[in-house]
C-alpha cells in the first residue's frame, strides 16, 4: 500500500506550550558540565499526529514526557518505527546550527516508505527542530565546551491500535533532544573491531539501507559477543556470499590505503547510507584522494593490514564523526591496522575539516550548515 500521497499539512507552524516546571538554570549547568550520550533529555518535546484520513496536523512543542500509547499499538507488535540522529551546534557568536538536515529528511522519508509510513514534508521535519530547539536552546553547550553538542532524534511509530499485519493508518511524528559531550573524552583513539560469522545484519530486500530500530535490534546479540571477545565494535558481512564488508552495528567503514586512495563499500540497498559517510566522500575527494565506492572483501581487509598496504581504517557516523579503527579480531586470528594504536593522518584530517565547518570555525563554502537559533 502507498504511502506517498496520502494528506499532507499545509501549515508546518508549532504551538508551543511551554511548561510551567522548567529545569533552573542551576540544573541546566549540571548537566551541561558533564553532558552524558542520551541519558538526560530537555525539557520540551516535538510531536505531530498523522492519519490517512487527515494527514499530518497539531504540530506542538510540549512537555517531554511519556507518550500515551494503546497496548494494541502497531509499533508494539509489528515494528513500524524509524528514526534520525543529528546534532544543534553552538557557534561562537552564541548562535545554533545544524548541519545538512535537508539530507537527513530525505533520508527519514526513504526508511518511511520502507516501513509503509507516511511521508513527511521536509519543511515540517526542519521546523519541528527549529522549534524544539528555539524553545529549549539554554540546553545547547557552550562553543567553548570542545565537541559536545545537542543531541537530537527525529523519530515515527506507528499507532493505529488495531491488531492486523497491514500498514498502520495512524502515526506520531516527534523529535526529542538530549545535550551530549565529547563521543572520545579521553582523546581520539582506534577501537577494536569483532568479525561477525554468525550473524548479518541485513539482507538484500530488507530493511538495511532504512534507520529503523529492527537493524539495530538484530546487531545488539553479535554486539554482545563482541564485547566478550573484548571488542568495542562488531562488523557485518553480506547475507549471501559472507565474505563483503558492509558496515558496523551503527556506522559506515572507509579504509585507506599507501597511496591515498580510499575504498567505502557500495551502497547495495543493505548499508544505510550516512550523511556523515556523503559529507565525508565529498571532503576527501576535495582534499585530492581518489574516492572508491565498491564491494570491499573481508580478505582485502586482512591481507592489506597484514602487508602494511592498507594504512588507516575508520568509520564514521553523527556520533563521533569519525572513529578510527586499530584491531580486527575473528575466532581464529586478529589484525592491526598499523600499530593498532595511532590515529591515522587522513581520518585525523578529515574529522577536524567537518568538525570545523559544524562548529562555524570554518567557512561554509557548500551550504550544509543550517541556523535553527
Amino acid at each position: 500500500m502507498s504511502t506517498q500521497s496520502t494528506p499532507q499539512s499545509a501549515d508546518p507552524q508549532f504551538r508551543v506550550d511551554e511548561r510551567p516546571d522548567r529545569a533552573s538554570g542551576e540544573r541546566v549547568a549540571q548537566v551541561l558540565a558533564k553532558p552524558a550520550f542520551g541519558a538526560v533529555f530537555t525539557d520540551h518535546m516535538a510531536l505531530v499526529d498523522w492519519s490517512r484520513a487527515g494527514g499530518w496536523v497539531d504540530p506542538r512543542i510540549v512537555a517531554y514526557g511519556p507518550l500515551q500509547l494503546d497496548p494494541s499499538a502497531a509499533v508494539f507488535h509489528y515494528g513500524q518505527e524509524i528514526f534520525e540522529g543529528m546534532k544543534a551546534y553552538r557557534h561562537a557568536d552564541g548562535s545554533v546550527w545544524t548541519f545538512r538536515p535537508d539530507q537527513n529528511a530525505a533520508r527519514f522519508n526513504r526508511s518511511a516508505a520502507r516501513l509503509a509510513l507516511p511521508q513527511l514534508p521536509e519543511e515540517l521535519f526542519v521546523e519541528a527542530i527549529r522549534s524544539l530547539v528555539t524553545v529549549d536552546q539554554a540546553w545547547v553547550p557552550g562553543a567553548d565546551q570542545g565537541e559536545a553538542s545537542l543531541y537530537l532524534r527525529p523519530y515515527m511509530i506507528a499507532t493505529e491500535p488495531a491488531l492486523g499485519v497491514r500498514p498502520s493508518n495512524q502515526a506520531i511524528f516527534g523529535v526529542i533532544a538530549s545535550p551530549a559531550g565529547e563521543y572520545f573524552p579521553g582523546g581520539l583513539k582506534p577501537v577494536s573491531i569483532w568479525l561477525s560469522e554468525d550473524y548479518v545484519r541485513a539482507a538484500p530486500g530488507g530493511t538495511g539501507g532504512a534507520k529503523c530500530g529492527g537493524n539495530y535490534a538484530a546487531s545488539l546479540a553479535p554486539m554482545a559477543e563482541g564485547l566478550e571477545q573484548g571488542c568495542d565494535q562488531v562488523a557485518f558481512l553480506d547475507a549471501i556470499e559472507q565474505k563483503w564488508v558492509e558496515e558496523l552495528g551503527g556506522m559506515n567503514l572507509f579504509f585507506v590505503y599507501r597511496d591515498g586512495s580510499i575504498v567505502t563499500p557500495e551502497l547495495t540497498g543493505t548499508i544505510l547510507e550516512g550523511v556523515t559517510r556523503g559529507s565525508l566522500i565529498e571532503l576527501a575527494k576535495e582534499r585530492g584522494h581518489d574516492v572508491i565506492e565498491r564491494k570491499y572483501s573481508i580478505d582485502e581487509w586482512r591481507d592489506g593490514a597484514a602487508s602494511g598496504d592498507l594504512v588507516e581504517v575508520f568509520a564514521c557516523g553523527t556520533a563521533a564523526v569519525i572513529t578510527p579503527v586499530g584491531t580486527l579480531k575473528w575466532r581464529g586470528g586478529e589484525v592491526a591496522v598499523g600499530d593498532g594504536e595511532s590515529v591515522g593522518e587522513v581520518a585525523a584530517d578529515l574529522r577536524r575539516t567537518l568538525l570545523d565547518i559544524q562548529y562555524g570555525r570554518a567557512d561554509d563554502t557548500r551550504g550544509w550548515v543550517h541556523r535553527l537559533v
